[in-house]
């Protein structure tokens, strides 16, 4: 859980992007995938193959605690564990750990928070897999094929 670990750390100051704020005025609410750490940028909104992901909103709630009844989805992530409190360093105060849904393809995709009753969505995006295996005959880093 990288990631989750990472958020509860908190990003250094100023090197965070943070969401844009709901475009509806007065709403308060954010929606977001992941969020940016003191050492790895790039993180919002795009999902992360391999690792912990967590999606996070802003849900105007009881004091810091956002509703028990808020609640994420996407037709491409099955959303795990929920965390209903503020989060250091993230303007979050519920959390919930996603996964990938088997035979996702690479694209965009929408996460939404159900929050007090109304919906508001994000985007976020979805990478190609790296290449997990060395080709045929390729070199290994450490096997000693590369040493003259």
């Amino acid at each position: 859980m990288a990631i989750g670990a990472a958020v509860l750390a908190g990003p250094a100051t100023g090197l965070a992007q943070q969401p844009p704020p709901d475009p509806r005025p007065g709403s308060g609410v954010t929606v977001q995938l992941n969020d940016d750490t003191a050492y790895q940028l790039g993180l919002v909104n795009k999902y992360v193959h391999g690792d912990s992901n967590v999606a996070l909103a802003q849900c105007p709630g009881d004091g810091l605690k956002a509703p028990k009844s808020t609640t994420f989805s996407s037709p491409v992530l099955t959303v795990g564990k929920y965390d209903y409190g503020p989060l250091i360093g993230v303007p979050a105060n519920v959390s919930a750990e996603v996964e990938l849904k088997a035979g996702t393809a690479p694209g965009t995709y929408p996460l939404t928070v159900n929050c007090n009753g109304k919906s508001y969505t994000a985007t976020f995006s979805v990478p190609p897999r790296q290449v997990s295996a060395v080709p045929s005959g390729g070199a290994r880093a450490g096997d000693g094929s590369m040493a003259s």
